[in-house]
Formats: structure tokens, C-alpha cells, sequence
């Protein structure tokens, strides 16, 4: 049987997030004037590409991806190098589906490497399976064609493939891609869906040693267990005023706030404390969408208020002088900080009442992913706080 464990990664995901000090591209900003871009921070990033099989019918694994997607992005925000805290940024690709493109190996780039956790999470759950042929060493080979992986060497660069058909499939060797990895800094780790020594008998250890990362098996069909605590309906009440502080402007703020809307109600769909674990992703500094928030866009010098067209604006603020903006949009930034603190102190006792619940050894991807990124994390000297 083909596994496809299109989206464990989110999770992977969590993800590649941002180290202490190189840069990160940015997007040119249609409403703002050029020089605002000189402002942006110099960061350093860990980059995650998720390489997910989506091969024959794997729902279990699919569900516990998408189950379990805020909960690794919230370990990775409690991540420091140095006195900084890491950005995130992820990559997906999908493989081993019939509908993908045989000439290209039945491989599809999802999506690049991004920040934007609402889109890996749009993303993540519109991924569908379908029998078809698992090439790992060309889906290796061409995520490191695809992404730009950067050259500073601090940047912690780790690939996360999973499936569970031999690692030898293909044309391409993956002892070939994992030499080409090596050259470009880049950890590869590999999650077997199924026995272990199954896993090494099928090369999933070895596609994962040549380049010093982690292999992993998991039961993929392992139900995700949701612990509800007693902090859970403040938390989310709180969500719902942590979403009036959000300010759109330009072409896409309707849409992307619509999208914000959209991952909300995807995770309630798993549970109520799945949602509570994206409340709490959405107050962490992970979580920015200076591409159709004022609020964020003015912190992070994405745009100049005075540049701001009239037709860029939501409809509170047309007709409103500069000053006014400024104003309005500051305004809503201590009234977010503030409940992202609320958010962040419930949370510090959910968490304490969760660690007390579990009674069982976790063996799905979250447990994986996390204790790999840890791990190797700790080889450019990140933290956990």
C-alpha cells in the first residue's frame, strides 16, 4: 500500500524559521514607497520543505498532519538563537499522485518557501491522495533545484521527507540527491509510515544518514488525542477579539482576511482544543501578515503611511489624514499586544495541565518532527525557552 503523507508537515512543521541574523526576501510592497524596504531586520532562518506522499489513501496520516500542524508550530515559536527568536518559513511538495505530471516525476511544488502560516494551512488541507509512483530521490533533488535555500551558513536548512514505498524508486539516486544536499547545507530526515525495521530494510535510514538527519517511523493511522483544558473557551474568546485587531488594506486584505477566517474554522472542525492551538500560533511572532494588515505592515516597515493611496484603505480609515491612520493602526497594536499576552499567559498553564494529562508515548508526527528540529537545531546553537 502507498502512503502518502501529504500534509504531516505543516507540521511541520512544522518549519523554517528564522535564525539570528541573515535576511529574508521581501515581497516589493504596491502601496509603499521604496525605501521603506531598507528598514526590514537582517534575520537568519531554519527552512523546512515538507516532501509529502500523496499516494493511494493515507486519511489517518492526512488527519494527524492537519491535526497536529499548530501544535508544531507552537514548540518551534518558543525556539532562540541567541537573544532572537527564530522566524518560520516552509515549503510543501506532494509526490507520488497520478493527477501530478508523469514527465515531472508525478511531483508538484505546492508551495515555496513561506511564512505565511494561513496559506500553509490552506494549502495543507487541500491536498487529496491517489495511487501513483514514489520517486523520493527526484522529489529531494528537486526541492533543492526549486527553493531558494540560501547561502548563509547559519541558516538551518532541513528537508522532511515521508512515505512509506522503498526510498530506491526512481531515476534519480537518492545517494546522488543526498550529495547535493550536503553541498548545499541541507539536513535531509526521513518519517517511514509504518514498521521500523521495515523502514530500514526499504533504505528510509539510510536516505536520512548521508546527510547526519533523522530517521523516524510512525504509525501514520494513530488517532491524534486532543487534551481540553480549563483554559480552552478563554483562550478562544479571546481569538475572537484578537481577529477585530487586524487592519486590511490594499488588493488582497477582503480575501486573506476572509482566508484567516477560513484556517479558524478548519481547525475547530478537528476540536476545540485544535483551535485553541492556532489561537495560540496567533499570538506568537510567528504569526505575521504584513501583506494585508496595516497593523503588521507598519511594524515591520512594509509600507509608508503617507504613500497609502486612498483605494488602498479599509473603509474606516478613507477620508482620514495621516495622522489619524497612525493613530487608528497604533491603537490596535497595543490592543492586540495585549491580548497576545493574555493568550500567551493562558497558555503557559494550559501547557503545564497538558504535560500533566499525558499518560502514553507519542509516535506520530509532531513528536517526530519536533524532536529532530531540536536536535539538529542545537548543532548552530539554538535554544528552547
Amino acid at each position: 500500500m502507498k502512503t502518502h503523507f501529504k500534509t504531516f508537515l505543516l507540521g511541520m512543521a512544522f518549519i523554517g524559521f528564522a535564525a539570528c541574523n541573515a535576511h529574508s526576501k521581501k515581497q516589493p510592497n504596491n502601496y509603499a514607497h521604496a525605501e521603506t524596504t531598507t528598514h526590514a531586520p537582517s534575520k537568519q532562518f531554519i527552512k523546512v520543505a515538507l516532501l509529502l506522499d500523496t499516494s493511494n489513501s493515507m486519511d489517518g496520516l492526512i488527519d494527524q498532519a492537519k491535526a497536529q500542524l499548530w501544535d508544531i508550530v507552537n514548540e518551534l515559536s518558543y525556539a532562540k538563537c541567541g537573544a532572537n527568536k527564530p522566524n518560520l518559513e516552509i515549503a510543501l511538495y506532494e509526490y507520488g499522485n497520478d493527477r501530478l505530471n508523469s514527465a515531472e516525476g508525478y511531483i508538484r511544488q505546492v508551495l515555496a518557501f513561506s511564512n505565511d502560516l494561513d496559506e500553509i494551512s490552506k494549502e495543507l488541507f487541500s491536498l487529496t491522495t491517489n495511487g501513483g509512483e514514489e520517486y523520493c530521490g527526484q522529489v529531494i533533488q528537486t526541492s533543492l533545484n526549486q527553493l531558494d535555500w540560501g547561502k548563509n551558513a547559519d541558516d538551518l536548512k532541513l528537508i522532511f521527507i515521508a512515505g512509506n514505498e522503498p526510498f530506491t524508486q526512481g531515476k534519480v539516486n537518492y545517494k546522488d540527491a543526498s550529495t547535493n544536499a550536503k553541498e548545499k547545507d541541507v539536513t535531509i530526515n526521513t518519517i517511514f509510515c509504518g514498521d521500523y525495521n521495515q523502514g530500514i530494510s526499504t533504505f528510509w535510514k539510510d536516505g536520512a544518514a548521508l546527510t547526519n538527519g533523522d530517521y523516524m517511523a510512525i504509525n501514520q493511522n494513530k488517532t491524534t488525542v486532543h487534551i481540553v483544558s480549563p483554559y480552552d473557551d478563554a483562550i478562544l474568546i479571546l481569538n475572537q477579539k484578537l481577529n477585530k485587531t487586524y487592519v486590511i488594506y490594499g488588493t488582497m486584505g477582503k480575501q486573506k482576511m476572509a482566508l484567516q477566517a477560513e484556517q479558524d474554522s478548519n481547525a475547530q472542525g478537528y476540536s476545540k482544543a485544535n483551535a485553541v492551538s492556532r489561537t495560540v500560533s496567533k499570538s506568537s511572532h510567528l504569526y505575521k501578515n504584513e501583506t494585508w494588515d496595516l497593523v503588521d505592515a507598519v511594524e515591520l516597515k512594509e509600507v509608508s503611511v503617507e504613500s497609502l493611496k486612498e483605494d488602498a484603505l479599509p473603509e474606516e480609515l478613507k477620508g482620514k489624514s495621516a495622522t489619524e491612520i497612525k493613530n487608528y493602526i497604533s491603537a490596535k497594536k497595543k490592543e492586540r499586544e495585549h491580548i497576545q499576552n493574555k493568550i500567551q499567559a493562558l497558555n503557559a498553564k494550559r501547557k503545564v495541565y497538558i504535560s500533566e494529562q499525558k499518560t502514553e508515548n507519542q509516535n506520530g508526527l509532531e513528536s517526530a518532527m519536533t524532536k529532530a528540529i531540536k536536535e539538529q537545531a542545537k548543532k548552530k546553537q539554538y535554544t528552547w525557552k
